[in-house]
């Protein structure tokens, strides 16, 4: 056999190695992130019902809704530093169930100091779980891999409003009244159990690492296992870090963190309050309401596969964040500006924020990757997100604290719009274009 045909045969074997281990891990951590999202976003959605039912304010909403952030701080890097210790399965698996309870047990909120106390502690349920699947699939794909398949799981973002939305308007319409309970209530509980369910299932389905994978091969094994070793050498060569301590005080570590509290600060901003801003769009009807709601979703879901793609087939990760991230931003202006006065231009606006916004996470988390391996992964992604994720808290707050003081979420608008352009300038000013694997740094950041 000559070497063209032996290179070849090798790159066959590889390809078809990690298209069965993506077949069997990313279909379902998506169908896991779909119900966790599902979960985090499905008081908006209860919002519509609740805050009548209950006499909350736009303010009270918005504080509420993002104190889920708080309680994901708190937890966030613990839980990952104990998942990288335990493994996946039994970690993802303990978050799945607990949250799941916690969720369902939203149905029996009945005042404000209820509902902020119950959103903390779904936060610290929930935490861990997005950056520890982010760290389990750095166990599983090298980096030029890793873009396409975090891209594929992220997509459960959009797909949990393409579903979420019509389903929770459903419920929320057809279960109202049934046994005495209001459509919210049903919508809590319905949607809660799933996590648990799953969460019994993931004891049995996840396997921690590629070498106790029994639906691989031995070959198959020793292929992925060699391959993420070089890439560890590789980012210990570049300058990258094993320990979470040496990681910590590498400021590109909290740059990423700003980059992310940037984009998250947005995203949330807008996302808790999209079925309230469809509602004063005419859209009235729970059921329709959700319809209306998936459009934005199913943008992104589309949107971003195809820069997650692009990403991984140029090697290039810091204008395929920063260029969404613009979008995101222009897309919000617009929004703002026009505001229920055009309800298609507004619609098209925000679909063009979703999808920027999202776009943005996969290719990001990809870069953050390149010079983490090891303990310092896992601190550090949970460092990261957590920072980051604490972005969640003021930008609904301001939304609703805006809304109650003027009348009009514009002004809160156009601030946050600020903050996908930061988003954007921060990762072409600190990080070069990624050519390969490595996080490479310009300027003094």
């Amino acid at each position: 056999m000559t070497a063209a045909a032996t290179t070849s045969a090798s790159l066959n074997v590889e390809h078809s190695t990690y298209r069965q281990i993506a077949w069997r891990i990313v279909p379902y951590v998506f169908v896991l992130y779909v119900i966790a999202f599902l979960d985090r976003v499905n008081v908006s959605y209860a919002k519509l019902q609740m805050s009548a039912d209950l006499g909350f304010s736009e303010t009270v909403y918005g504080f509420g809704a993002g104190l889920f952030f708080v309680g994901y701080f708190v937890l966030e890097i613990p839980s990952n530093l104990i998942l990288h210790r335990v493994g996946a399965r039994l970690w993802i698996a303990r978050i799945l169930i607990v949250w799941g309870i916690v969720s369902a047990c939203f149905m029996f909120v009945r005042t404000p100091m209820q509902f902020y106390v119950m959103r903390f502690v779904l936060g610290m349920a929930e935490a861990g779980f997005f950056p520890g699947i982010i760290l389990y699939l750095t166990y599983w794909f090298p980096a030029h891999r890793r873009a396409r398949m975090t891209a594929t799981f992220m997509t459960a973002i959009a797909i949990s409003g393409v579903v979420g939305g019509p389903l929770s308007g459903w419920i929320m319409k057809a279960m109202a009244g049934a046994y005495g309970l209001p459509g919210w209530q049903w919508l809590f509980l319905l949607e809660g159990l799933p996590a648990v369910v799953f969460g019994v299932v993931t004891l049995f389905y996840l396997d921690n690492r590629p070498e106790l994978a029994k639906w691989l091969t031995e070959s198959q094994r020793a292929l992925v296992r060699r391959q993420i070793e070089e890439e560890t050498k590789h980012k210990d060569a570049i300058g990258g870090h094993a320990h979470f301590l040496a990681a910590a005080k590498d400021y590109r570590v909290w740059v990423l963190a700003l980059i992310y509290f940037s984009n998250v600060i947005a995203f949330y901003g807008v996302i808790l309050f999209l079925p309230q801003m469809i509602k004063e769009m005419g859209v009235t009807d729970v059921l329709q309401n959700g319809l209306v709601s998936a459009i934005p979703w199913a943008v992104a879901a589309v949107a971003m596969v195809l820069n997650g793609r692009h990403s991984d087939k140029v090697l290039e990760r810091r204008w395929h964040i920063a260029t969404p991230a613009v979008l995101a931003g222009v897309g919000l202006i617009v929004a703002a500006f026009v505001g229920p006065k055009s309800a298609v231009v507004a619609m098209a606006a925000l679909s063009v924020t979703t999808a920027g916004s999202l776009c943005v996470s996969p290719v990001f988390w990809s870069l953050t990757t390149a010079f983490l391996s090891g303990t310092a992964a896992a601190g550090s992604i949970g460092l990261i997100n957590s920072f980051g994720a604490l972005g969640g808290m003021p930008g609904p707050w301001l939304v609703g604290f805006v809304k109650d003081l003027t009348g009009s979420p514009a002004n809160a608008l156009y601030i946050l719009a600020g903050f996908f352009f930061l988003c954007a300038a921060l990762t072409v000013r600190v990080f070069s274009s990624q050519h390969g694997s490595a996080a490479k740094v310009t300027g003094s950041g």
